[in-house]
């Protein structure tokens, strides 16, 4: 584990200047990361699939039931948290928060069962500690290009007219934009000639017991041409990644650290690898942590003046899923508790 900014960047820019493949990692904050060469991941427990580009064979698993059910929160509870940020966000310290928190689920299923059955663009699976599945690009680097997709606004596509609510909405269309925003800031500090590509295009998410509706945008920017050198530089310019922090950044994460009371640790950090040439990483949500035998699923959403708490408190339990077609044993999430 590399611990602290500076030596992190400096791991990052002698294997970008070296041209040599390497996988990354690092946690919400930035202050801890694994940095090796891709041929020694798997000797170390460490598994990934990034848009295809893997460095494992895939496992014949029998797709059989499982089981998967959760205990979310309490609305009473995730309320205090939520208040809090409200309060802040009409203190003018903040206007966009991302807010989570772990919810415990029951699984069947071991976590390389998980990871070797879900079908996701970017899969990780962290010895035995973790797994994600993450339909998130944190940034794509190919030929000097820098390409960014915020993905902000979610909503079950099973809701009456899900598709014209989420395009329609105050507080999502609200949201996105502040996030367009300050990822076209974070790509001006590391790049130029910045511009929007594709604004607020939605894609689908299968989940093993219904699909999600997810909005992105396609940023993109020209890096100079020595970008390999400081590759470690252009990566923690952009961290923590936006999407999951909110704006601005530096008070933001006062205000998630005081809200969530919780250490994130690697979840909403950033993983991926590169490959002499060309960089591919992802924001690491969709995110089951194993503690003491126990799984955890961490998720949450953005918050704004706009943000109306029960919504938002659905949307946490609406993103506790596995990218795992196939039978369930048992189809019924717990329901949240009012106290």
């Amino acid at each position: 584990m590399i611990k602290g900014k500076e030596k992190i960047i400096k791991e990052i820019n002698k294997y970008g200047a070296n041209k040599k493949p390497f996988f990354f990692m690092l946690d919400f904050e930035a202050n801890n990361a694994i940095v090796m060469q891709t041929d020694d991941c798997a000797a170390e427990g460490i598994f990934y699939e990034v848009k295809g580009k893997r460095n494992f064979e895939p496992k014949k698993i029998k797709a059989k039931p499982f089981e998967f059910s959760t205990a979310p929160m309490s609305f009473k509870k995730y309320k205090k948290g939520f208040d809090v940020v409200q309060n802040e966000i009409n203190a003018g310290n903040t206007y966009l928060l991302n807010l989570t928190y772990p919810t415990k689920i029951n699984c069947d299923l071991n976590l390389e069962e998980i990871f070797h059955r879900s079908k996701a663009k970017f899969k990780l699976l962290f010895k035995d500690q973790f797994v994600v599945f993450s339909p998130e690009t944190f940034v794509k680097i190919v030929n000097r290009k820098i390409y960014s997709f915020p993905m902000k606004g979610t909503i079950n596509a099973s809701v009456k007219n899900a598709y014209k609510k989420l395009k329609t909405s105050t507080k999502e269309i609200a949201e996105h934009h502040t996030i367009v925003d300050l990822i076209r800031n974070d790509l001006n500090r590391v790049s130029k000639k910045v511009k929007l590509e594709k604004f607020r295009f939605i894609e689908k998410i299968k989940t093993h017991d219904t699909t999600l509706l997810q909005v992105s945008s396609k940023i993109s920017g020209t890096l100079p041409a020595d970008f390999k050198n400081n590759l470690g530089n252009v990566l923690m310019e952009m961290l923590p990644a936006g999407s999951v922090t909110g704006a601005p950044k530096k008070k933001t994460i006062e205000i998630i650290k005081e809200a969530e009371g919780y250490n994130r640790g690697f979840y909403t950090g950033v993983f991926g690898i590169f490959d002499g040439k060309n960089l591919y990483s992802s924001v690491m949500i969709r995110f089951i942590e194993k503690e003491n035998k126990q799984y955890y699923f961490k998720s949450g959403g953005g918050i704004t003046t706009f943000s109306d708490a029960k919504q938002e408190h659905q949307e946490l339990i609406d993103k506790i899923y596995v990218p795992i077609t196939g039978n369930i044993k048992n189809k019924k999430r717990k329901s949240a508790k009012s106290s």
